[in-house]
Parts: C-alpha cells; sequence; structure tokens
C-alpha cells in the first residue's frame, strides 16, 4: 500500500525507511533493496510482435470479403480488378499496422524523461549512479537544472524550485518547504515537501530521501493508466464494419434471386452463374475501404497545411463528431507565459497591454490618457525596481539579444528563469527599460533572495560613478507595506497612512479577485557607509511605488475557437491542475462559463463524488481545476459514459493517461511532452487550440464525404440489380453482358467515387449540431434515397433498353450497348447530385469540385472507348451507337439528375418559407 509520505515528519520518514540521512544507505543495503524493488525504471506491458500486428490487419470482415472479390475477378481474367483489389488489401494493412506500431510508443516516449544519473549521498560520501539504481531510503541530491531521478521526501532545501507543470499543469515554479507537513488528501501540486520523478529543479538546491522509485512514482502510475487504457474502434469504424456485413448478406440475398429466377425463366445455368458472380463483384462495395482511405487521406493532408498533424487516419473523422472538448488549460487554452496585465501606481490602475514574453505594449489609461505621461517618472522608478531585482533572462531562441536589436520581430521569445520575473522584465521592456541598459549606470552589489517566510526579495544597486545606492525590493504587498514608510505619488513621495495602504491593498485585492498573481514593488536610498550584512536595516523606511497583477493570459485565438465550436453544438470543459479561482476567471474570460448554471468543480470536491453523483452533473461542469492524471481519466469516462464522443487535449505528462483514454487524443507539438503526443491521436503543430475547431470542420467534411460515397456506390449497384431483375421478370434477355457489368463498376465505381472525397463540403456545415455517436451511417433518410435512386435509374435504363431493342430490330447488341451506356452516364450525372443531401446541384454548381469533373471526363473517354474502338467491341460486345441513341441516352441520364435537383432546390425554398413565416409570427406574437 502507497504511504502519504507528504504527511509525515521528516524524522518519521527516515525511520520508516530505516536511513540516517547524513550517512545515506550502504552499498550492501542498497543492492539488497534494488534486488527486492527492482531498477528505478517504468515497466513495459508485453509488446506484440511486428510480424503478428501485420498478420492481424488480414483478420477484418471488409478484407475477407475483399479477398474472396480479388480472387473471383481473377477467376474472370480480370486482373486489372484483382490487382486493383489487391492494391487496396495491402494498403490498408499497412496503414494499420503503422497506427498500432506508433501506439507502442507512448511508454517509450515516458522512459524518456528520467534521469540518467542521480546524485546520492551512500556510505557517507557523494557520488553519482544511474538514475535505475536508486531505491527507496536513497539520499538524493538535487541542484538546479536536475531532473529529479525518483519521487523524494525533502529533508532540506535552500530556495529549491521545481517546475511540476508536466504533471500538475500550473505554470509556475513550486516553492518547496521539508519541514511542512500536509493533509494525506492534499492535491498533488500542493505537496510542498515532496519532489517528484521527471520534474525539473528550476532554482536552489535540496535533499531528501527517495521513497518511491519505478513504478511506485507519480510517473510510474501514469505508465500504468496508459497501459490499462484500452484502443477502441472509433464511430466510423464501428459504423463501416456493420454496413459491411449487412451490404455483402443483402447483395448476396439479391443476387442469388436473381440468378435463380433466370434460371426459372430458361436462362442457361452457365450465362446466369456469370452473371451473378459478376454482380456479386459489382454489387459488393469492395471500393469502400478504399474511398474512406482516401477521404481520410485528403482531411489529414489539409490538416497538415492547418498544423495538424494526424498520427491515425480516422481520428478527424471521430473529432468531427466530438460533443465535448476537455481542454488542458496552461500551454493549451492559455499562452504559458505570465504577463503582468495590471499596474497600480499612484491611486491608479493602468493597463498594460501586449500578450505572453514578446516585448511589444505599452501602458494605456483608459479615460486619462495624460496620465501616463503625468505619471512617467514613477512608471520609470516601477519599470527599474522590476528589471533589477530580478535574476531571469529575456531570450529570443535561447539568445540573449541586447538592448534595441531584441525588437526584432519573427523569432519566439522566451524566458530563462522564473516565469514571474521574467513578466516583469517584460514589462519593463514594454516601456523601453532594459536591465543591461539600467545596469550600465548601476551594479548589484547585494541581494537578499526570496524566502517563502519572508516573501520578498532585494537587491542593492549603487552608481558605478559613485553616489547614493538604492534597495529595490519586490514581495507580497501586504508584507511589503508593513516595511514601508512612504509612498509615491504623481506629486511626489509623501508618507503612507492608513487609509492609503488600505486603498493599496484593496487595489491589490481586486487584481487577486481576477485571479492575478499580485506583487508590490518598492524602494529607498541608503547612506554610504551603510552596513549591508544588516538586512533588516536594508528593509525598513521603504518607499512604496506600484502594484503588479500578472497572469497566463489566454491565447488570442482560443475565445472565437471557443465560439466556433459552441456554435457546432460542441461543449468545452477546463481540465488543469491549476488554483480554482485562476481557472475560473480564465474559464469566463474564454466565454467557456457563459451562465450562472455551469459549475465550477475541484479535485477534492470530485473525491467526494461516487460515479453515479458526477454522472449526475457532469454536464453541468465547465471547469475541473486542481485536479490529478486519475481524476482526468474520470472525468473523460463520466463523459463517456454520458454518451458523449470526447476529445481530450493536453501538453503535459500528467495529460497523457486522459488523452489516451478519450475517443480522440489531442496534444501539443510545440509545448507538449513525447509521452502525451505519442498518446495522442492529433498533434497541433501550433498549439493554437483554433485548430481544434478546423479539425470539427474537416472531421465533419470527411463524414459526409463518406456518406455521399455510400450513396452513390450503393445507389448505382442497386439501380444495376435492379436493371437485370427486371429484365429477366418482363421475360427479356438479360440487358448486360458479365463483362459489361465488371467494367462499368470499374468505370463508375473508380474514379468518380474517389473524387467524392476531395469534395469541399456544405458552406454551412459548422452550424450543425453534432450527429448522434449512436446515429447509424443511414440516418436522416439515407436509406430511402439509395432504393428511390436505383429504382429511377433502373427505369431509366430499361426504358432506353426496350426502346433500343425494340426500334433496332430486337438486335440485342444494339440494345445492349446502349443499356450499358445508359447506366453509365446515368450515373455519371447522378455524381452531382450526391455532392449534397441539403442543398442541390444548382445552389453548389457543376465545377465546384475540380477532381470530381476531371474523374467523369475521364470515365467518359474510357466508355467512349469501350463503343468506338474496334478493338474492345469485340471484348466487350457492343456496337456504335447513333445520334439518335445519344440523344435518348443524354435526355434520361441528364433529365434524372436535372428533375431532382429542381426538385430539392424548390423543397428547400419552401422549408425557408415556412421558416421564415413562423419566425414573424412568433415576433409579432
Amino acid at each position: 500500500m502507497k504511504k502519504d509520505w507528504h504527511a509525515m515528519t521528516v524524522e518519521e520518514v527516515l525511520e520508516d525507511l530505516m536511513v540516517e540521512d547524513r550517512h545515506g544507505l550502504s552499498t550492501a543495503e542498497s543492492r539488497r533493496r534494488l534486488a527486492l524493488v527492482g531498477p528505478n525504471r517504468l515497466n513495459e506491458r508485453k509488446k506484440v510482435s511486428p510480424a503478428m500486428i501485420f498478420v492481424s490487419q488480414f483478420k477484418d470482415f471488409m478484407v475477407l470479403v475483399l479477398m474472396a472479390a480479388g480472387l473471383i475477378s481473377g477467376l474472370l481474367g480480370e486482373v486489372a480488378d484483382s490487382v486493383a483489389i489487391l492494391v487496396i488489401i495491402v494498403l490498408n494493412a499497412v496503414l494499420g499496422f503503422i497506427q498500432e506500431h506508433r501506439a507502442e510508443k507512448s511508454l517509450d516516449a515516458l522512459k524518456k524523461m528520467t534521469a540518467p544519473e542521480a546524485r546520492l549521498i551512500r556510505d557517507g560520501r557523494t557520488l553519482k549512479v544511474p538514475a535505475e539504481e536508486v531505491v527507496p531510503g536513497d539520499i538524493v541530491l538535487l541542484e538546479t537544472g536536475d531532473l529529479v531521478p525518483a519521487d523524494v521526501r525533502l529533508i532540506e532545501a535552500n530556495q529549491l524550485e521545481a517546475n511540476e507543470a508536466a504533471l500538475t499543469g500550473e505554470s509556475l515554479p513550486a516553492r518547496k518547504r521539508p519541514r511542512d507537513t500536509f493533509a494525506a488528501s492534499t492535491a498533488l501540486g500542493d505537496r510542498r515537501n515532496m519532489c517528484y520523478l521527471g520534474t525539473v529543479v528550476t532554482r536552489g538546491r535540496g535533499k531528501g530521501v527517495a521513497v518511491g522509485t519505478g513504478m511506485a512514482t507519480e510517473m510510474g502510475q501514469i505508465a500504468g493508466y496508459i497501459q490499462q487504457v484500452q484502443d477502441e474502434d472509433t464511430p466510423l469504424q464501428k459504423r463501416l464494419t456493420q454496413l459491411g456485413r449487412r451490404l455483402v448478406m443483402a447483395c448476396l440475398a439479391v443476387v442469388a434471386l436473381v440468378v435463380a429466377a433466370g434460371i426459372m425463366r430458361g436462362e442457361s445455368i452457365y450465362v446466369m452463374f456469370l452473371t451473378g458472380v459478376s454482380l456479386a463483384v459489382a454489387a459488393i462495395p469492395e471500393g469502400l475501404p478504399a474511398i474512406v482511405t482516401v477521404a481520410l487521406a485528403v482531411g489529414v493532408q489539409k490538416m497538415a497545411r492547418r498544423q495538424a498533424i494526424v498520427r491515425q487516419l480516422h481520428a478527424v473523422e471521430t473529432l468531427g463528431c466530438a460533443t465535448v472538448i476537455c481542454s488542458d488549460k496552461t500551454g493549451t487554452l492559455t499562452r504559458n507565459e505570465m504577463t503582468v496585465r495590471k499596474i497600480y501606481l499612484a491611486g491608479t490602475t493602468v493597463q498594460v497591454t501586449g500578450e505572453g514574453y514578446a516585448p511589444h505594449g505599452r501602458l494605456v489609461c483608459p479615460g486619462n490618457e495624460s496620465w501616463v505621461e503625468r505619471n512617467r517618472s514613477g512608471i520609470e522608478l516601477a519599470m527599474k525596481i522590476a528589471a533589477l531585482c530580478n535574476n531571469s533572462s529575456l531570450c529570443k531562441d535561447k539568445i540573449a539579444i541586447k538592448g534595441l536589436f531584441r525588437n526584432d520581430e519573427g523569432q519566439r521569445w522566451k524566458v530563462e528563469g522564473d516565469p514571474t520575473e521574467g513578466a516583469l522584465l517584460v514589462a519593463a521592456a514594454k516601456t523601453g527599460l532594459w536591465r543591461e541598459m539600467a545596469e550600465k549606470k548601476e551594479k548589484r552589489v547585494r541581494e537578499i533572495p526570496f524566502d517563502s517566510e519572508r516573501k520578498r526579495m532585494s537587491v542593492v544597486y549603487e552608481r558605478t560613478a559613485g553616489g547614493p545606492r538604492h534597495v529595490y525590493c519586490k514581495g507580497a504587498p501586504d508584507l511589503l507595506l508593513d516595511l514601508c514608510r512612504w509612498v509615491w505619488q504623481e506629486n511626489g513621495i509623501i508618507p503612507l497612512t492608513a487609509e492609503r495602504k488600505k486603498e493599496i491593498l484593496q487595489a491589490g485585492e481586486q487584481m487577486a479577485g481576477q485571479a492575478m498573481r499580485v506583487l508590490a514593488l518598492a524602494f529607498r536610498e541608503i547612506p554610504a557607509g551603510f552596513e549591508l550584512e544588516d538586512e533588516a536595516g536594508l528593509e525598513r523606511e521603504l518607499v512604496f511605488v506600484a502594484l503588479a497583477g500578472m497572469i497566463d493570459p489566454p491565447r488570442l485565438s482560443a475565445r472565437e475557437a471557443v465560439k466556433t465550436c459552441r456554435a457546432a453544438g460542441i461543449r468545452t470543459v477546463m481540465i488543469t491542475g491549476d488554483h480554482q479561482r485562476t481557472a475560473e476567471a480564465i474559464a469566463r474570460e474564454l466565454g467557456i462559463i457563459t451562465g450562472p448554471g455551469q459549475l465550477v468543480l475541484t479535485g477534492t470536491e470530485l473525491d467526494g463524488l461516487n460515479d453515479c453523483q458526477l454522472g449526475n452533473i457532469i454536464n453541468r461542469v465547465a471547469v475541473f481545476a486542481r485536479v490529478s492524471p486519475k481524476h482526468k481519466i474520470r472525468i473523460v469516462r463520466a463523459l463517456r459514459d454520458a454518451g458523449h464522443i470526447v476529445a481530450m487535449t493536453g501538453d503535459g505528462v500528467n495529460d497523457a493517461p486522459a488523452v489516451k483514454e478519450a475517443d480522440i487524443g489531442v496534444s501539443m507539438g510545440i509545448a507538449g511532452t513525447d509521452v502525451t503526443r505519442e498518446a495522442s491521436s492529433l498533434v497541433l503543430g501550433n498549439d493554437d487550440f483554433a485548430t481544434i475547431a478546423a479539425a470539427v470542420e474537416e472531421g465533419r467534411i470527411i463524414y459526409d464525404n463518406i456518406r455521399k460515397f455510400i450513396r452513390y456506390l450503393l445507389s448505382c449497384n442497386a439501380g444495376e440489380i435492379m436493371t437485370v431483375f427486371a429484365a429477366t421478370l418482363l421475360g427479356l434477355p438479360l440487358p448486360l453482358a458479365p463483362i459489361q457489368i465488371l467494367w462499368m463498376n470499374l468505370v463508375t465505381d473508380g474514379l468518380p467515387a474517389m473524387a467524392l472525397g476531395f469534395d469541399p463540403g456544405d458552406p454551412d456545415i459548422m452550424k450543425r449540431r453534432p450527429r448522434s455517436p449512436r446515429e447509424s451511417i443511414f440516418a436522416h433518410g439515407l436509406t430511402r434515397r439509395i432504393i428511390v435512386r436505383g429504382l429511377i435509374i433502373a427505369s431509366a435504363v430499361m426504358a432506353v433498353y426496350i426502346t433500343g431493342f425494340l426500334a433496332g430490330g430486337k438486335n440485342l447488341e444494339l440494345a445492349r450497348t446502349m443499356a450499358f451506356t445508359a447506366l453509365v452516364f446515368v450515373q455519371l450525372f447522378h455524381v452531382f447530385d450526391c455532392r449534397s443531401e441539403r442543398h442541390s446541384v444548382f445552389d453548389l454548381g457543376f465545377l465546384g469540385n475540380p477532381y470530381l469533373v476531371g474523374a467523369v471526363a475521364c470515365s467518359t473517354a474510357m466508355q467512349l472507348a469501350v463503343v468506338y474502338l474496334p478493338v474492345f467491341q469485340n471484348l466487350f460486345e457492343t456496337v456504335p451507337l447513333e445520334l439518335w441513341h445519344w440523344v435518348l441516352i443524354a435526355g434520361l441520364a441528364a433529365g434524372t439528375t436535372l428533375l431532382q435537383g429542381l426538385y430539392r432546390t424548390v423543397k428547400i425554398r419552401r422549408k425557408r418559407r415556412i421558416i421564415s413565416l413562423r419566425a414573424e409570427e412568433v415576433f409579432k406574437g
């Protein structure tokens, strides 16, 4: 059972692990423990060999049907069809293999985050050992820049801070307090006496005892969560599996009926057998996997151009039917760059423009523009304190460029050091004050570092040319104000009265109420000869200058993206390890929280709910704050249990299990960890939440295009079968030869069907509600459309066939050629009608999809070659057609599509008119 080490005192922990902190473990004892608990590394689940992964791709039902169709085509001598089907099978197997093989890399990426070496005390000596050899009870030494090698209960700490964003989601480093103890239920981000495997020491140094290694660490638990998550088929995969089985059974039943009817009517058993086999090959939608692959591949290419890298082809489609997007806050909805937003100075709160670490912006005072100029000296003084009482550096692409050259744009600005100090440095730069420039006139001679108890930092600077020294100080407003006697005002420095102090604290509380971190800035001049070692004396009689309020700001594009998703019927839920007040403020600013009925739930509150209680409120929770990786998985599962298709975004290691658990995982490409990227299906190359909205649109387009293909393919196949069946029932000779059926299948089900995968989609696609996860792919009347269109196709072709048969003196070759050609062109015209289920062909036009126009032109040329070239006439049993034949064929083929388009246009306009009249009545009422 895992112990709550953070709830135990240092002495209790050392006693429990039977170790003395100055001497550490002996070499012999460390070896004994290593043999007992195993190496300090993350376990791997048993991997499936690449060969088995590849072989498993051929067990799918539709793949087996494709193999049978290819065999039949080969036996009939249709080498082209057989080769095409073989290519489809291999292509799908390779794609499936790549997807499954990549999924196995998640744990490998997680292992890279463990430290290669660790500094320990063993046998009373300090030494370095491979991180894999660290055992519980080892005394671990930590310094700035170290990657923590195990879960460590701290014993000593000197200004120790660690960046735990990968585990907690917090953008600020956590300051450690080893002598404190915390309640057992304390959230991971608040356990200030612990350091965890894989986190980074950003400041100070410390010593602690290893309390967890390998899979017993917090990182190990995450690895375990990833292993436990089971991969499931996407909604599209489930629908297509069901569709394939039903279609095969239905097609075989109908073909058997046609063959039986022909034999009973007296047709040759051999001829009917060949006809039945040809109809089966034509009717079974063997192109379905190929068109799905094409449609998804096209979507992947479009997304790549928009900075979204799809790791699994089905990911975009699944996101297209998402009803909830669970998003991490830090680095996803926000920039993960602390930014000074407001400054309180001389009794006035002013705004600081600009976002992130780029030093572009200025101070503005809405409604009182002259205030900035009047208080220029106070602003310069406040920014000097911000820049000099600071140990961070502002860099561009990791290069510290001095002075004015920093204002070049086009590169990514970064802060090396504490993010809070970095925010102050950027604010100073926005007013034109750079630390390097200020230090040409003054140099630092003393520093009193920040301490968690003092909650302030002070530095002493003296002029390089001689003169007075100054103390510059920043810290918590309430504590720093107690050390101040004066306050800077527009008309000079005046005494700090109780009333003015109250006003300053109220201004700070207003900023804090907006989830800002607030620091006070103060200074004093000290006389020559003052004892610099007198810390208390240096920090007395201070002059208060300003308050600085800062926050990790939302991305500029995130608000619009949240709005777009809401219009598309998709909820955005924030899930973060950050504090409740901060999370709620950001959520309101982004528009995630828009009404009083939405809830903000913390991890502690979540622990107090059982699954049933959580399920009852899950649809009302907009923000989950202060949550752990385990909480995130539970939230995703609760949403899925409520019937949602869930997308989960994240960047840190703490997000990886939930990203993998969700229906679709989305990771950040820039700020994200390898672990999260490997666990995800979609990687955002620009870390922009707005790209998710684009992915939703693309996913919906893909699903629509697949429905278009199914509609086109099945209505055409239905028309072919009905044509043969109708001729059989009427006692007429078969209207199509077996070879003609196979050729028609290639001409009409090939390029034109594939080109539908390139269709741009309906213009109003992002104004629809998400489709139900349980919705059949035949929903919204698709079955009816297929049957009706099949009847229309069969009726038109039979009209051409009978006319040609009677007018040509019962010339069967001519009649078959006319029926054969009519069937091809009816389908080629019909493909334009299939471009939308909601808009007519007149609304969309015939040229909106150039790939489709090219495909139809190519198929037309192929059919004309079969009819008019002698080398093909003998093979396909065709004869040349005359002008009146073409007039009849073109009239019926085009007429069916044009009349359908006209009917739909009238229907749509009538529907819009009814909606408009009803809205008018409601308005008048």
